[in-house]
């Protein structure tokens, strides 16, 4: 029998080597927002001619809009997201645009936002995070109620739900980075999303703990979080896979819209997964052991106090 649980401090530590190069690039550059999230302009463009990328960036720029962003679509369609504009500079643009490129524009879409509009659905995302957490942390506590020390379980549950989230910004903050991708409102959604998984992958691996305790079987608590682990493997992994499936199908062949909100599914799915079994089941038996210490014990200076005070 695998021993998960013997092995959950180098879970722990492949954690954290996932999660601190994305701390490190939202700190440094935070993420790269979309006009849901500050105010702009996007549109649809389609041309009747070929025009590629760089032509069209270049032409925006000699019109004035230097910041403006281009994305090519697999259907020949160009998404633009610039700095906010009125119908009537709408309408200046397009006319620049075939004039210039010596095509005929059509727009397939227009969208503006308005900066007081963006403030407020990026505190509303935050708002939301958080209500979920607390939602949850209160929830799965009423739900181990039985249980001894039922709160340490909801934590521990909200814990893993806050390393796939750091997992999936911190990834999003490097692409925005490194290749420019943004968030808008549908990352919000991808997000919570990925927290209603993580935490129904958790609860799975909970109430089979929480069946084999009942029993009275399996020894140790170790034994039996080991134990209840390895039952719910396969059920998890079967899950995990089908729905991956899916998402990749989604991410390859779906539209430009929803690409990188499948991309948040995609990672959220895999950490969710892993957190579940690597993170929320091993900081139970961290916490029933009291092992806390354990985390800070490579650090010199605590790990010379700590052998002077046994002393």
């Amino acid at each position: 029998m695998f021993d998960f649980v013997g092995k959950r401090f180098w879970f722990f530590l492949l954690s954290a080597i996932v999660i601190i190069p994305g701390l490190i690039s939202l700190g440094f550059f935070g993420l790269k927002t979309g006009i849901d999230f500050k105010a702009g302009s996007s549109m649809t463009l389609h041309f009747s001619t070929a025009v590629n990328e760089t032509q069209l960036r270049s032409e925006l720029n000699n019109i004035g809009y230097k910041d403006a962003v281009v994305q090519h679509t697999s259907s020949d369609d160009f998404i633009v997201k610039l700095e906010a504009i009125d119908s009537a500079q709408n309408v200046a643009l397009m006319a620049a645009l075939n004039t210039d490129l010596k095509t005929t524009t059509e727009q397939k879409d227009f969208a503006s936002i308005s900066a007081s509009v963006a403030s407020q659905t990026a505190r509303n995302a935050v708002i939301a995070v958080i209500v979920a957490a607390v939602g949850i942390l209160l929830y799965i506590t009423f739900a181990f109620r039985k249980m001894p020390n039922p709160l340490r379980w909801g934590t521990c549950a909200v814990i893993a739900m806050i390393h796939d989230v750091l997992v999936v910004v911190g990834i999003f903050s490097i692409l925005g980075w490194l290749a420019g991708v943004e968030i808008d409102a549908l990352f919000i959604t991808g997000m919570l999303t990925v927290v209603g998984y993580s935490v129904h992958d958790t609860i799975v691996v909970f109430d089979r703990i929480r069946e084999n305790l009942s029993k009275g079987g399996g020894g140790n608590f170790e034994n039996v979080v080991n134990s209840s682990i390895l039952q719910t493997m396969t059920r998890s992994l079967n899950t995990s896979l089908t729905v991956l499936f899916v998402l990749l199908s989604l991410f390859v062949l779906g539209g430009p819209t929803i690409h990188y909100f499948t991309l948040v599914l995609l990672v959220g799915v895999i950490t969710g997964t892993y957190s579940s079994v690597a993170n929320a089941s091993q900081l139970l038996v961290v916490w029933e052991n009291k092992e806390w210490g354990r985390f800070v014990s490579w650090i010199p200076g605590l790990a010379k106090k700590k052998a002077a005070s046994q002393a």
